[in-house]
């Protein structure tokens, strides 16, 4: 029986994914242990595991993770207040789909869309 997902996604620098993911998104790390070139973070929930490639080109970085939450417009407004970038393609809207949903980009271009059934 599988049981829950935990994406693992690229990273340049742990310094600045950390600090991304922490204090401007509102995750805490998890675990205990310090890995060289890999860092945990978690927010309620759910658990986004990152790997360091330090020559990926965030231009070319096609990593995507789809969070669903149940509290979509207080998350959406907690990030603005944090001044974290939305995705110009990804304001809160509802969609066709019966989701509502917005997108950021992590320092690396990492897609996260957050989503909320409507």
């Amino acid at each position: 029986m599988l049981t829950d997902i935990n994406p693992k996604l690229p990273m340049r620098d742990k310094k600045i994914t950390m600090d991304f993911y922490l204090n401007k998104l509102g995750f805490q790390l998890f675990g205990s242990a310090d890995f060289d070139g890999y860092l945990m973070v978690q927010k309620d929930e759910i658990q986004i595991h990152f790997f360091e490639f330090k020559d990926l080109n965030p231009e070319d970085n096609y990593g995507q993770v789809y969070i669903r939450t149940n509290a979509i417009d207080n998350l959406y407004q907690t990030f603005l207040d944090a001044k974290v970038w939305i995705h110009p393609n990804g304001q809160l809207e509802n969609k066709p789909w019966q989701q509502r949903e917005f997108s950021i980009l992590d320092p690396d271009k990492n897609l996260l869309t957050f989503g909320e059934s409507l």
